[in-house]
């Protein structure tokens, strides 16, 4: 068996590449794995997103949760974040979200949470594996009183929402705000935040039916929002993507605000209040070089790691810093929470906002948004990773770097899917950067296809 984990837990088609057989062993293996040790029945918490084949994965991984003596307690549709965030505050032995994420919706996930609140490591998702591809053979099934149940307790979310309240207790009265929930896990608690502190909320994408999560809406479709902004004149638009661990915003001119732009604004704030632990923001390597210029001209050191949540969040883990992450949104405020979490990096920029009586477009300023270019070059599968063995490719790229002394960058990335080497190229002149793009693509294409 190949490994099952991607990068993010186990994600495929719901009923042929996730289906309910996997579920349940999942739900066995990572019940097992997870609570090893543990003196008393363990008891894993358990949600989902509005995916029609979230509670028929669901019930099959409670199933094999049950199964091997541990309790289940069912939330309902509740964000990602909240998962976490419960599961360490309510003294879950882990926590367990079924969604795919911003992924379509016939797609779904399994993700699993530790004790304490965070994704697990390789390592133990391995462990988890080997249980499954071993049938279970570690494990003593029990029988009788020995099975475990499952609760269902679909009010839990409401200590997600007084935590968010607590955590950025800012008071939003007279601002008008417009949100899109993607149809996804939160549509009812992310609402319901900004509505208790005091916004002016029209709520956009609230009426999930199954099967309309992501479709033309949240953060990866952004249209329909930046619209609604500038037709009710709203203040700001915010956008979450289907488990809502991602945030993108819109300002007042229904202009886009990406994830590099909201981290740029937010660790300015920080380092200003003197909050920005070891005056420092991690980010990866496909942030915007604006953002590291953005770093130089403000003093704030800028830490690069790969692309990954989980390799944003190793970094501040192990240095001790208290916000990062990504371009796309998926932003990490460790202060508060143990992963990427939609409603509280909206909170973090709208108290920015109240704070300096600033609109979004003047905070924004902050940072120049260099253009980019993304081609990418075909290439045969097992050489995709090998592109700096060709002599003349590391020479094309140098001198590609050397051109734009500083003012542009080359990144070079294979796929991890896919028989292709993405070339992205930023600078100042987009014409000039498409052209370069597609020159290097080319290049790349015919030396590795030789």
């Amino acid at each position: 068996m190949s490994r099952i984990f991607g990068t993010d837990g186990v994600r495929g088609v719901a009923g042929t590449e996730l289906d309910i057989n996997l579920a349940m062993k999942l739900g066995q293996a990572g019940a097992y794995v997870l609570s090893k040790g543990n003196n008393k029945r363990p008891t894993i918490l358990v949600g989902c997103d509005t995916r029609i084949s979230g509670d028929m994965l669901a019930n099959a991984l409670m199933a094999g949760i049950c199964s091997v003596g541990a309790d289940a307690v069912y939330a309902g549709v509740v964000p990602t974040p909240a998962i976490a965030y419960l599961t360490k505050a309510e003294g879950f032995d882990a926590g367990v979200v079924i969604s795919a994420s911003h992924n379509p919706m016939e797609f779904n996930g399994i993700k699993f949470f530790s004790s304490d609140g965070y994704k697990l490591p390789d390592e133990i998702e391995d462990e988890i594996q080997k249980e499954i591809e071993s049938d279970m053979a570690s494990i003593d099934f029990p029988t009788g009183a020995g099975v475990g149940r499952v609760k269902y307790d679909f009010e839990i979310a409401r200590d997600y929402i007084d935590f968010e309240k607590k955590a950025v207790p800012v008071d939003l009265s007279g601002l008008k705000v417009v949100v899109d929930c993607a149809n996804g896990a939160s549509y009812k608690t992310n609402t319901t935040v900004l509505k208790e502190l005091g916004a002016d909320l029209i709520p956009l994408h609230v009426e999930p039916n199954g099967t309309n999560i992501n479709d033309k809406c949240g953060s990866t479709h952004l249209e329909d929002l930046m619209e609604t902004v500038k037709r009710e004149k709203a203040d700001i638009g915010i956008a979450f993507d289907g488990d809502a661990d991602r945030m993108l915003a819109v300002d007042e001119n229904g202009v886009a605000v990406d994830g590099d732009e909201i981290m740029s604004i937010c660790a300015n704030y920080m380092k200003e209040k003197g909050t920005l632990k070891k005056n420092t923001l991690v980010v990866t390597v496909m942030s915007n070089l604006g953002l590291s210029i953005m770093g130089k001209e403000n003093d704030i050191n800028i830490e690069v790691t790969k692309v990954g949540d989980r390799y944003v969040l190793e970094k501040m883990k192990e240095e001790g810093y208290n916000i990062g992450g990504e371009q796309s949104g998926h932003i990490i405020f460790l202060d508060k929470n143990t992963t990427g979490d939609g409603m509280m990096s909206a909170l973090h920029l709208l108290q920015v906002m109240v704070d300096t009586k600033k609109s979004l477009s003047e905070l924004k300023s902050v940072m120049s948004v260099y253009p980019q270019a993304l081609v990418n070059a075909k290439v045969p599968n097992d050489k995709k990773n090998s592109y700096r063995e060709f002599p003349e490719i590391v020479e094309r790229i140098d001198n590609l770097e050397k051109k734009f002394d500083g003012a542009g960058r080359v990144l070079i990335r294979p796929s991890g899917t896919e028989p292709l080497v993405r070339v992205m190229i930023e600078g100042k002149v987009q014409e000039e950067i498409e052209k370069d793009a597609k020159d290097l693509a080319v290049f790349i294409e015919e030396t590795m296809n030789a």
